[in-house]
C-alpha cells in the first residue's frame, strides 16, 4: 500500500509506503488527510489508520522548473503504448528524426512505435517515407510526471492530484 504525500501548500511532493508515511505521522512530522477503510494497522500496544494522503507539517518547496528526464518508459507512457505512425500496440521507440542524421534523444524527437512500423522506417524521416505522425510529440506535463510513484494513483488521490495539475 503506498501514501501520497503532500506538502503544507497541498502540492504533491513524493508517493512513499505507508510504513514511511505512518513513521512521518507518529513522529510529528505529518497529518493523516485520507485513510484506507477497513484495514487498520496493528502495533503491539495500539492500532493505528492506514494512511492512504498525508500532509506534512512544514512547508517543503517544489522545484517547478525541473524537466521531467526522457526514458523509454516514459515516451511508452505518454503516447498510451499506441504507435505513432499506425496506431497499433507499441512496444518500441523511434526516432522521429534518426540520430545518424542528429536527432537528439529529446521528447520532441522520440515516439512510441510498433516493431513493424519502427523496422520499416529503419533509418529514415517519416516524410520521406510519406508518413504523418499521429500526434505531435511534446514534454509531458501535470503532477503525474512532476512526482515519482503517481503511475498507478490511488482514488484517494485524485482530488489533490487534480489540484497540482
Amino acid at each position: 500500500m503506498r501514501t501520497l504525500v503532500l506538502n503544507a501548500g497541498y502540492e504533491p511532493l513524493a508517493v512513499v509506503s505507508f510504513k514511511r508515511a505512518l513513521v512521518l505521522v507518529m513522529t510529528d512530522k505529518a497529518t493523516v488527510i485520507e485513510r484506507v477503510e477497513g484495514d487498520p494497522v496493528w502495533a503491539a500496544h495500539d492500532v493505528f489508520d492506514r494512511p492512504a494522503v498525508i500532509l506534512l507539517t512544514r512547508y517543503v518547496r517544489v522545484p517547478n522548473g525541473r524537466r521531467v528526464p526522457v526514458t523509454r518508459r516514459g515516451v511508452l507512457r505518454r503516447d498510451g503504448h499506441r504507435c505513432a505512425y499506425c496506431g497499433k500496440s507499441a512496444s518500441t521507440i523511434d526516432h522521429v528524426l534518426p540520430r545518424s542524421r542528429g536527432g537528439a534523444d529529446s521528447w520532441e524527437n522520440l515516439v512510441a512505435a510498433c516493431l513493424r512500423c519502427n523496422n520499416m522506417k529503419g533509418d529514415r524521416t517519416p516524410q520521406e517515407m510519406r508518413w504523418e505522425l499521429r500526434w505531435l510529440p511534446m514534454p509531458p506535463s501535470g503532477a503525474q510526471w512532476r512526482v515519482r510513484g503517481t503511475e498507478r494513483t490511488e482514488p484517494a488521490w485524485e482530488p489533490y492530484l487534480a489540484l497540482a495539475a
